[in-house]
Parts: C-alpha cells; structure tokens; sequence
C-alpha cells in the first residue's frame, strides 16, 4: 500500500519546492551495485522530491522489502504516490514529512538510509545535525547511511562551489555524528558516493563490507 500522510504537516513549514532532480545525472546501476541492496531488505530516502531513486530502490529491493520516500513537497510526493501506484509497487510508503526533525520511523528499523544531493542544503538550513541524528536513529547496527553528493568544481550542475561538499567535508559533518565513512566512490561525471557505517558497530560487517 502507498500511503500520503496528511498534508497539513507538509504546510506546518514552507516548501517552494525541488530543483532538478540528479538521479539522471548519476549512474544508477553503479550506485545500487555499490550498496549491495538485498532483497527484502528496508531503505528510506530522506529528501526524495518526485521519487527517482525511491522507484528505483523498490525495483531492486523487491516486493518482500520496503522503501520509504519522505520529504516536504506535496507536488514531488503527489508524483511519487502516482507513479508507484502505476508500476504497482506496493512496497513503496510515502511519507510528509520534515527529514529535520524526528522521523516517522521506529528505532533500528532500517538497512539503508539515502541521502541523495540534499545534505549540503541541509548544511546550509543549519539542520544537517539533525537529520544525521535521526539516521543513526532508524538505521540498523549493520546499516548504511549512503550520500550522493556533487564533486565540487565551479559551475553547473549543482549548487555554487561554496554549497558543494568535497568528501573531506562531508565527512567531517558526518562522522560527529556516529558514524564512520567506509568508502567513497564516483558514480556519474559530477557526483560521488560517500558510504558510511554506525560507528558503534565497528566489529559488524555492514552489507557493503560483506562483498568484499
């Protein structure tokens, strides 16, 4: 089943919207091939706009699993709601709601949290702490916190130079956070992956560390 919360959370904070969406930007094979999702396993994407990577996520996690899309914007999540109803992908839930405050989701009751191009503008609103806490909250003792972020070069696509995050940086805002970055990788001409892990669960191999 698909579910919409009600949208009066999504107005309690104005939304005016996304940019461009940067999954067509990315290699997503090379993305979900790096994040050895299994089947019926449990990711969320935090900040999933119209839902790019959440559709994409449901096709390899399959029906057994679960994918959650939140985020604020009523028109993307409309448009979410419609296209996984169309593919008849019922293990997509989409949720209203703020990714910078406490989440609607149970303690260590993810796999895979994604992140994907939104940090450094939760960097910049001042909530990137925040929305860290809580995915270290949700995620398993063996989960993955994956975060596509643009490399940071002067130009387009993506935020100014200034917004962007090189890996050193994200890093830096990540792991005060509890976790610890297990990898970094490109996945498209302008964007990479940076992988991190729980830091309390060091002794546990995360499904990414299992391939290798």
């Amino acid at each position: 089943m698909v579910i919409c919360c009600d949208w009066e959370i999504a107005m309690e904070r104005h939304v005016p919207g996304a940019g461009k969406s940067s999954f067509d930007l990315i290699d997503s094979e090379k993305l979900f091939e790096r994040l050895s999702i299994e089947k019926g396993s449990t990711l969320v994407d935090l900040g999933c706009g119209p839902g790019e990577y959440v559709i994409e996520a449901a096709l390899h996690i399959g029906q057994k699993g679960k994918v959650y899309g939140l985020d604020l914007w009523e028109e993307g999540l409309v448009a979410l709601v419609k296209e996984a109803e169309s593919r008849g992908l019922s293990q997509i839930t989409v949720l209203a709601a703020d990714i910078c405050a406490m989440l609607p989701l149970q303690d260590q009751s993810v796999d895979v949290c994604l992140v994907a191009t939104v940090l450094h503008d939760l960097v910049r609103e001042g909530c990137a702490g925040s929305a860290l806490e809580e995915a270290r909250r949700i995620l398993r003792p063996n989960g993955v916190l994956a975060v596509v972020e643009f490399k940071k070069f002067d130009g387009h696509p993506g935020p100014p130079i200034d917004i962007k995050l090189s890996p050193d940086q994200l890093g830096q805002i990540v792991d005060v956070h509890g976790f610890t970055r297990k990898e970094v990788v490109e996945v498209g001409p302008y964007n990479y992956l940076a992988v991190f892990r729980p830091a309390m669960t060091c002794s546990n191999a995360s499904p990414i560390e299992a391939r290798h």
